[in-house]
This record gives C-alpha cells, sequence and structure tokens, in this order.
C-alpha cells in the first residue's frame, strides 16, 4: 500500500471513530440536538465545534504551505456563489438529515455499529445519489 493510501485508510478510520465517539452515528441522539424547541441535546454541538475550529486552523495553515504533504498540488472550491441547485440540495441534506438522523459520513460509519439500519438509509442515500445523476443526464 502507497503512502497516500495508508494515510487515507488511517484518516478514514480516524474520521470514523470520531464520529461514532462523538455520538454522530446515533440517530436518536442527532434527531435530540436538531430539536432545538423540544429536548434539545446539546452535546453534538461540541463535535460540530471541534469541526469548525479545525477548519479554522487548516484554512489559516494551508496558505502558508508549498503543496499538500501527499499531492502536487491543492485542489480547492473555485466558486462562492449561492445557486438554486446549491440551495434546494442543502436543503434536501437537512431534511433528510432530521428525519433519518444520519448524514452520508455517519451513516456509512454507522454499517460498522448497526448495519440493518444504518443500510437502509446507506441504500436510499445511494438511490437518491442515482436518480439526482440520471435527472443530470437526462438535462444534457
Amino acid at each position: 500500500m502507497s503512502a497516500r493510501g495508508l494515510t487515507s485508510l488511517v484518516a478514514g478510520c480516524l474520521f470514523g471513530a470520531g464520529l461514532a465517539i462523538g455520538g454522530m452515528t446515533d440517530p436518536a441522539r442527532v434527531r435530540g440536538f436538531l430539536d432545538l424547541f423540544g429536548d434539545w441535546d446539546p452535546t453534538l454541538a461540541f463535535v460540530m465545534g471541534g469541526a469548525v475550529v479545525t477548519m479554522a486552523l487548516a484554512w489559516r495553515i494551508q496558505p502558508r504551505m508549498a503543496r499538500p504533504l501527499l499531492a502536487q498540488q491543492f485542489v480547492l472550491p473555485q466558486r462562492s456563489d449561492l445557486t438554486a441547485r446549491l440551495a434546494i440540495g442543502a436543503a434536501l441534506f437537512g431534511i433528510g438529515w432530521g428525519i433519518a438522523g444520519l448524514c452520508p459520513g455517519p451513516g456509512f460509519a454507522a454499517l460498522a455499529i448497526d448495519p440493518g439500519a444504518a443500510a437502509i438509509f446507506v441504500l436510499a442515500m445511494l438511490a437518491g445519489m442515482a436518480l439526482v445523476r440520471l435527472s443530470e443526464g437526462a438535462k444534457t
């Protein structure tokens, strides 16, 4: 296995473990976090806060680096506009997250914890992604 492949494997395992330890793979906890006007569970705010701090540091460090450690160049977003497609996609993501209590990363991580329930979510998510690709292919 290459250094890049090993790094990807370690990063993926750390990400999945962090999601599990942080409670992001527990749909009941996620729905409790999203229930702002009911029985609100604030624990995931710390998980999200940790992610925000980590990315803030990364965005401060990246401009000082000539290139990434395991790639030839940085691949950063080039667009910053808000499109209807982005807004609709974000809304659908939020609705799905609220209903299922999972989003893609935690959904895949949950396959190791509760495969039966997580598989339903992951299969539905993949079907939705396929439908979007098919509908976009039909437009062109």
